[in-house]
């Protein structure tokens, strides 16, 4: 069965009944995806391991997101383990990168313009739209950088999940657009203004030595600590948060899988699920954290009204951009008819336009 991605986390429970021939039939692919199961899977040390209650196993690959080695650690844990979901840290808002080229990526990443920024704005918000932008321009910085679109070890992951029989593939992080409301909405107007300015001017050179050690763990704590203390909110609505969600939905993915049967008299049977997740290594301590937890997203999923401070720096940032669109227009236009005036042939036509008058008054005057 060929992976979806759009297909939900929760398959329904009444399907289509399976009749005797269809039963054989899974039973078979059943058994030949078993023998290519590794009991003990040599799993890249990217690879973290964990248990459900009732004897479902998911491997979590913590991976860097402009990363070689990344794409090849996943692509290692599907075929070593044969997975049953794969759950991998995207939202409904950045699927198209599962099915677009590098080369279009690469271009996309690259590319800011006018249009990229009304549509942020308009599926977000104003604040929301510009903080997204700027992260895209951070995004576009390391792509310029290391010559790679990001999202590669997500591409990998649905190509190996599509080989995979019986492999279903679910998009396990919160929207985008839930992530950056509540983002902007914990920030105040100071630090709001220091972050946006820290992202302008972002130059830093990135190479792919230091992409790579993002996947070390003692180095991005240590990163993750340094970000902690300068935006400590900000670490909660965008690392924390989706930590959380990320962790329920691996969890909803790794429930046991009911087997078909051949009649409605035959027993209901359950076999243990076995999933993969692909999420950033910055995800993989909060995910442990969380996994015995019980866990519940409604609240991590709801936007916060917009504070004082976020409705005068909307209307700062408004009244500023029609102030200058404002300016811009008269003095193009300012500057326009004193071209058009300065033009020999409109000089001429007004010459002859002041001519007449005194032609008229002249002959008024004699009669």
């Amino acid at each position: 069965a060929a992976a979806d991605p759009m297909s939900s986390s929760d398959a329904p429970e009444d399907g289509p009944k399976e009749t005797s021939t269809d039963a054989d039939a899974f039973k078979i692919l059943l058994e030949m995806k078993l023998k290519k199961r590794q009991k003990r899977p040599a799993l890249p040390s990217t690879v973290t391991e964990l248990d459900t209650e009732d004897g479902s196993k998911v491997y979590v690959v913590g991976t860097a997101h402009f990363s070689d080695s990344s794409k090849k650690d996943v692509v290692k844990t599907i075929q070593e383990v044969q997975p049953d979901v794969v759950v991998v840290e995207l939202c409904q808002y950045r699927v198209s990168m599962l099915k677009m080229d590098e080369k279009t990526l690469l271009k996309e990443a690259k590319e800011i313009n006018l249009e990229k920024l009304q549509q942020a704005i308009k599926q977000n918000g104003v604040m929301s739209g510009l903080m997204q932008m700027l992260l895209l321009k951070v995004s576009a910085h390391i792509t310029e950088q290391l010559g790679m679109a990001p999202g590669g070890e997500f591409r990998e992951a649905f190509k190996e999940a599509s080989k995979v029989p019986f492999c279903k593939f679910h998009l396990g992080d919160r929207p985008i657009p839930v992530t950056f409301k509540r983002a902007i909405a914990a920030l105040s107007f100071w630090q709001k203004v220091k972050l946006a300015w820290g992202l302008c001017f972002l130059s830093d050179p990135i190479s792919k030595d230091d992409v790579e050690k993002c996947k070390q763990k003692d180095l991005l704590e240590q990163m993750m600590a340094e970000m902690i203390g300068e935006f400590p909110d900000l670490h909660r609505t965008i690392v924390s948060e989706r930590d959380i969600y990320l962790t329920y939905m691996l969890k909803q993915a790794a429930k046991q899988i009911e087997l078909p049967r051949a009649s409605e008299n035959e027993p209901r049977k359950y076999i243990p699920a076995v999933v993969v997740g692909v999420v950033g290594m910055g995800h993989v301590p909060g995910i442990e954290k969380n996994w015995n937890s019980d866990l519940k997203i409604q609240e991590i999923m709801s936007v916060p009204p917009p504070s004082a401070s976020s409705k005068i720096f909307k209307f700062v940032l408004k009244a500023t951009v029609f102030g200058l669109l404002g300016y811009g227009c008269y003095r193009i236009g300012h500057r326009t008819v004193q071209f058009v005036l300065s033009m020999p042939a409109t000089q001429s036509y007004l010459q002859r336009l002041t001519e007449v008058p005194q032609q008229w008054f002249t002959s008024y005057a004699r009669v």
